[in-house]
């Protein structure tokens, strides 16, 4: 298989076994490539890449290089895994993700986090560009996922067991009760102003109307955005302990009166790209 030629798991009776294949291919190719194994794995979302700039001894690997890996076709989102260290800490990163509205099934999406599981990450970090529902929030406001809605229509455990896995994963924990802890802490200690909330997850690209905000707002959503479910969904079925940001971009339909755009979005990500690096470098720096 080469690279990038395979974008969706495996179906059919053997396609547990499949998807174990395809992610120990990407894992050798990945340190063949010289990908050091990680502590953390850090996927980051539209407008966040900026992050791993700053990595040291980075290596860089486009999406399209690495089997099994799809094309990031979004604004903001690089494509790219990067490795190296951010704090001194070992860590894998990718700058960008894709998505269930690019044409991808929801297995597809959490293939990445797979191989980032696999070279031996334990602690997961995951981040997003989302809009806020809450009539508190407002754009720039960091938010930590405490939970999350799922109404994505997709589960990427559907189908065989991949080996590793596990088949009825408990989610009442999702996001890690101590790694939220840490990162309220180093909030705290640094000054910046971190919300909490609920993430949901919808299918997009359309944004929501007005009236499905209220809708979800009666749910319990605080974040409203189309991508990172998957991933945690993955990373709780292998045993990761998971930590959430959200990064609120603009206000959810009906909220404000104005117009929403995904330019708006990445500029946001740009903008709070000070205090949200301070506060991941932050929580990885003290992970040990």
């Amino acid at each position: 298989m080469s690279a990038g030629e395979v974008t969706r798991a495996p179906d059919g009776a053997d396609g547990s076994a499949g998807v174990a294949g395809m992610v120990a291919e990407a894992t050798a190719y990945l340190r063949e490539r010289g990908v050091a194994p990680p502590r953390a794995a850090l996927v980051l979302g539209s407008g966040l890449g900026a992050l791993v700039d700053g990595m040291e001894d980075a290596v860089r690997v486009p999406f399209g290089e690495i089997p099994g890996f799809a094309e990031s076709t979004v604004e903001g989102h690089a494509g790219t895994l990067v490795g190296g260290r951010l704090e001194g800490v070992p860590c894998v990163a990718l700058q960008g993700r894709y998505h269930l509205y690019e044409g991808h099934a929801a297995a597809t999406v959490a293939f990445p986090v797979r191989v980032l599981l696999a070279l031996g990450a334990e602690v997961l970090l995951v981040t997003n560009a989302a809009g806020g529902a809450n009539a508190a929030f407002r754009a720039g406001d960091l938010m930590l996922i405490e939970d999350h809605i799922n109404l994505l229509g997709q589960n990427p455990l559907t189908g065989p067991v991949v080996p590793g896995d596990e088949r009825f994963p408990d989610m009442t924990h999702a996001y890690d009760p101590g790694l939220r802890a840490l990162a309220a802490e180093v909030a705290r200690t640094a000054g910046i102003t971190l919300r909490t909330g609920v993430y949901c997850a919808v299918p997009g690209p359309s944004y929501e109307t007005p009236a499905e905000v209220r809708m979800l707002q009666r749910l319990g959503a605080d974040a409203i955005g189309m991508s990172t479910v998957p991933e945690v969904l993955v990373a709780r079925a292998r045993g990761a302990r998971v930590l959430g940001l959200s990064l609120i971009t603009n206000v959810a339909a009906g909220l404000s009166g104005q117009p929403l755009s995904h330019a708006e979005v990445v500029a946001a990500g740009r903008a709070a790209a000070a205090p949200f690096e301070a506060l991941v470098r932050g929580v990885v720096r003290r992970l040990d």
